[in-house]
């Protein structure tokens, strides 16, 4: 029963099974002369750093750093450590970064592009300091992401400066992750580049005009000056205002509305074979160039004729490069058959509008098709039984679910995964068929036990049934790690015996006044913009031993027969 349990708990949960160490690059082409920054973040122990001597042959490394933080992790707090360091190449063109040993993990290998041309001298270039901003689309449409960047350029070491891009009318404008910083020669002298990159969407179409960006600092103090009392030049620059010719939706775009220069679809992974109540993982990857996640539709399967689909939560991977915004997302699904004979999943598919182009396009992945096998040595009929199961089940359920789970298999579930409705149906299903398969057992060990009762002993003891149920606590403590909050809600009110309808009804039905402020910190970081760290921490210490319940109170059966006979359903 554990181990039925924990497939229990985890069929609807993320499990994050991830990388924990990664590696990117701040840019991935450069120009002749300039530098790059190499980034190596790993979750572990403090002395896990990278081996960067694979490098050396290809590049010079300098100006290495590195800082750690605890973050909270799998087993509680963990130390997340990232390294940097400076790479001059020593060659132009195609140049690839393998993977590098960091403890007893290595990262994916990388690429860099080095052209073999210096960068064009922008305006201003010969000064101390000069500072220029540009897009990567001069003519994009309306709610199109156009990668906005701004670079400061100072061949003076600063001490105190500050960047501003005004907003433009008509436009959002969003800072995009961490500056990026490196060197690049200009007109015979050595700059220190700071570049700032935005994400602009244009809001409507016509004429954009962008301000200019500007700069205000002050340069650090010369030998001379600290003698003297001095503290440096105040230095200010400004950028050439820019104007960008936004264009109208087209008239045959498809919806929703996606414009984008690439959007390509892979499967991770897909399931060799299907099996009757086992979960199989089927992985799909999306990569995007234009575009940031929070911008693009959630990654979602098409129904299933036969299978139940747990999606887990999203992993997203934003990036930066050619100028503009890229991302790639990674979606685990669970498949979980209900019935045996054929399937087949139709290809997930996603409609964009080529930028670049300027026509509709589509991306999709090709069909999949399975032949469902019985569960480890279960006849065929099995289907059937368990489709019985679920017209028992008929009356517990809320009124829509009573009637799809008595007339039309668990598996007709909305497009894209499992609404918690069907979740908690599931839930019920299984803890239905685990105090059947208790009491049959118990009454396999006790024939005396099939004797009457009066019915007030009959339901005392069906009710000592299911509480004998136990909970899978490590099972739990890895849901509340590793969940999304909709998801431990969910479970959480279907361990409770009946179901809680609502978290309302699970806070009163709880015993533990920790638990119940636990719930409630659960409650605000859904819905109230509560402290999603904090609430996931007081949950797992406030359920460390599991849920405890209120004595519900059983209403006990009159032992007078009825006066009229029981209705027949209609």
């Amino acid at each position: 029963m554990g181990q039925f349990g924990l497939w229990l708990l985890l069929a609807t949960l993320s499990t994050g099974a991830f990388a924990q160490t990664r590696a990117w690059l701040d840019r991935e082409r450069i120009n002749a002369g300039e530098t790059v920054t190499l980034n190596v973040e790993t979750t572990g122990s403090l002395g896990n750093s990278p081996d960067f001597a694979p490098l050396r042959g290809d590049f010079v490394l300098s100006a290495s750093s590195s800082n750690s933080e605890m973050v909270p992790g799998k087993n509680g707090l963990a130390v997340r450590s990232q390294f940097s360091v400076l790479l001059q190449p020593r060659r132009s063109g195609r140049i690839a970064i393998p993977a590098l040993q960091v403890g007893t993990e290595r990262t994916q290998p990388l690429a860099l592009e080095v052209s073999g041309e210096p960068a064009n001298a922008p305006q201003g270039a010969g000064g101390d300091v000069f500072i220029e901003s540009e897009a990567d689309d001069l003519s994009p449409y309306v709610q199109q992401a156009v990668g906005w960047v701004v670079r400061l350029y100072s061949a003076v070491p600063l001490l105190a400066g500050k960047i501003d891009q005004p907003v433009p009318e008509g436009a959002s404008l969003m800072r995009v992750g961490d500056d990026a910083q490196y060197s690049r020669d200009v007109a015979g002298r050595r700059y220190t580049v700071v570049e700032r990159r935005f994400l602009l969407v244009p809001e409507r179409s016509g004429a954009l005009s962008v301000p200019a960006a500007l700069f205000e600092g002050r340069s650090a103090p010369g030998f001379i000056d600290q003698i003297m009392g001095g503290s440096g030049d105040e230095l200010r620059a400004r950028a050439r205002p820019r104007s960008l010719n936004v264009q109208a939706l087209p008239a045959d775009a498809p919806q929703p509305w996606l414009p984008l220069h690439d959007l390509s679809l892979r499967y991770r992974s897909t399931p060799q074979e299907l099996r009757v109540g086992s979960a199989a993982t089927l992985v799909v990857e999306a990569t995007v160039d234009g575009a940031n996640a929070a911008q693009l539709p959630e990654l979602q399967l098409p129904p299933i004729d036969g299978v139940q689909v747990f999606p887990e939560p999203v992993q997203t991977d934003d990036g930066f490069s050619d100028g503009r915004p890229r991302v790639k997302l990674t979606r685990k699904f669970s498949l979980v058959p209900s019935r045996t004979g054929p399937t087949r999943l139709d290809g997930l598919r996603m409609d964009w509008w080529d930028v670049a182009g300027g026509k509709p396009r589509s991306s999709a992945l090709p069909p999949l098709s399975w032949t469902i096998a019985p569960a480890g040595g279960a006849p065929a009929s099995a289907p059937a039984v368990a489709a019985g199961t679920a017209t028992a089940l008929a009356d517990a359920l809320p009124g829509g679910v009573a009637a799809n789970a008595a007339g039309a298999p668990l598996s007709a579930a909305p497009a894209g995964g499992i609404s918690s409705v069907w979740a908690l149906a599931a839930l019920l299903f299984a803890a239905l068929w685990l105090a059947t398969l208790v009491w049959a057992l118990h009454l396999r060990s006790h024939p005396a036990s099939l004797l009457p009762k009066p019915a007030a002993e009959a339901t005392a003891d069906a009710s000592a049934a299911v509480k004998r149920v136990p909970v899978n606590v490590p099972a739990l403590r890895q849901m509340i790690d590793l969940a999304d909050f909709d998801h431990i809600a969910t479970v959480l009110r279907s361990l409770a015996h009946p179901p809680a309808a609502d978290d309302d009804a699970l806070v009163e039905r709880l015993a533990d006044p920790a638990q119940r402020e636990a719930v409630q910190a659960l409650r605000r970081a859904r819905w109230g913009g509560g402290d999603g760290v904090a609430a996931r921490a007081q949950l797992r210490q406030a359920f460390a031993q599991g849920p405890s319940w209120r004595e519900v109170e059983q209403t006990a059966a009159s032992p007078l027969p009825p006066l009229y006979p029981p209705r027949a359903p209609s």
